[in-house]
């Protein structure tokens, strides 16, 4: 594991912003004093005049005001989930940002805790304003590969590649076996419990031996999520400047990702690979491999463009906002799709309880990860749902409102002990 410095900004009107944004000389000069003055007034009538939470664009403009609302969250919320931050639940935010806003920004500021080298604990720290992390040398994937490792050694587990479950058998109470599509054909496997990260939607079209309530399946079935697209792109040097300064050691910018808030391209978020690990870069010294992050909804127009086409015009998006002087400079490019990448916050998610409270009623099928909770956890908090669900097999607890509720309660990582 790499100690990695975490440096993320905001790049809007073609310059950087820190983030989370903080009030200094440098955000100042950046938006102008009047872009500034309407940001103070608009977070102080914030302050005096709070507004009720029923959606994230109540949420945001609650900690940060209208103005700053209007330039750092609602276009690239949008962006992001393709509905506007009206139509999504406040509790997204309380799960991913609950104790990010002003106050927090300032008191993080002004009250840094004096750390000594190495030491890494920032357990008092908003998650937003993390500045150190661990990361694996060969990236998030290595992770797993030493898991699989560890259940398969000494023939201690299976892991079971290329089977594609289609069928949850229930029978007397309980799951007795689940079915698998392989590339030979259909095999039946008998279990004691499932503990399932596939979609929701999915999940409740696999039974066989129940009824889903119509209620219960037309929620589930009707579920949003984002789609997301990530396209690669090697380059041999950028245009962008650091701070008004050429860019860092290997014609780089220090950033681990920028949050692309420009509302002329369709990018999000823009990841510099050899800043998470040099060796997920073979030539580090004087190539940088970007990540173009892309949102977007299966089967729409960014989907369905052609591989030739998409990185064609994220090329074309780096050159326009002067990441990129030319495509010359590109050495080579790739791109990944990926389905149900983000559950959304909006639609029938606000009947998710209903659906919920009959999957908890199976006795031995456990619900983990993001896609099996249909909650954008980070994945810290999709590993504490498994870890939570084995605890509660091993102890015989029958509950299972702990395991939903990881990452809602504010504190609940201080309480529980494992």
């Amino acid at each position: 594991m790499l100690l990695r410095r975490r440096i993320s900004r905001i790049f809007y009107l073609k310059k950087f912003f820190d983030y989370p944004v903080t009030f200094n000389a440098k955000t100042i000069l950046n938006l102008g004093l009047g872009r500034t003055v309407r940001a103070a007034i608009g977070y102080l009538r914030a302050t005096l005049s709070k507004r009720p939470e029923l959606s994230l664009q109540d949420f945001y403009i609650n900690r940060f005001g209208r103005p700053l609302y209007k330039m750092f969250f609602e276009h690239y919320t949008e962006k992001v989930w393709g509905v506007h931050p009206s139509v999504l639940g406040a509790d997204w935010g309380a799960q991913r940002v609950n104790g990010l806003s002003i106050k927090a920004l300032l008191k993080n500021m002004l009250v840094r805790k004096k750390r000594t080298p190495g030491d890494i604990r920032q357990k008092d720290t908003e998650k937003s304003l993390i500045e150190n992390f661990l990361y694996p040398k060969f990236g998030p994937g290595q992770l797993w590969e030493t898991a699989a490792q560890e259940i398969e050694r000494d023939e201690k587990g299976t892991i079971l590649l290329m089977h594609r479950l289609v069928g949850i058998h229930y029978e007397d109470g309980l799951i007795r076996s689940i079915t698998a599509a392989t590339p030979d054909g259909h095999v039946d496997i008998p279990c004691d419990y499932v503990l399932s990260s596939m979609p929701v939607k999915d999940l409740v079209s696999t039974f066989t031996g129940i009824t889903v309530p119509p209620e219960v399946f037309s929620v589930a079935t009707s579920l949003p999520y984002r789609d997301f697209i990530t396209v690669g792109i090697l380059v041999d040097r950028l245009k962008i400047r650091h701070n008004g300064q050429p860019p860092t050691f290997g014609n780089r910018i220090p950033d681990t990702w920028i949050y692309i808030q420009e509302r002329d391209v369709r990018i999000g978020r823009l990841q510099v690979f050899n800043n998470w690990s040099p060796y997920l870069v073979e030539d580090y010294r004087n190539c940088i491999w970007l990540g173009l992050e892309y949102f977007c909804n299966e089967n729409d127009e960014l989907w369905n463009k052609t591989d030739r086409d998409f990185i064609s015009m994220a090329i074309g998006e780096l050159v326009h906002i002067g990441i990129l002087e030319d495509e010359t400079h590109v050495k080579d490019s790739t791109i990944v799709r990926e389905k149900k990448a983000y559950p959304a916050y909006h639609g029938s998610y606000r009947r998710l309880k209903e659906v919920t409270d009959w999957l908890d009623h199976i006795p031995n099928l456990y619900c983990i990860g993001r896609n099996g909770q249909h909650r954008y956890n980070n994945m810290d908090h999709s590993m504490l749902t498994a870890m939570e669900a084995v605890a509660h097999i091993r102890d015989g607890k029958t509950d299972k409102q702990d395991i939903w509720n990881i990452n809602t309660e504010q504190e609940y990582h201080e309480r529980k002990k494992h």
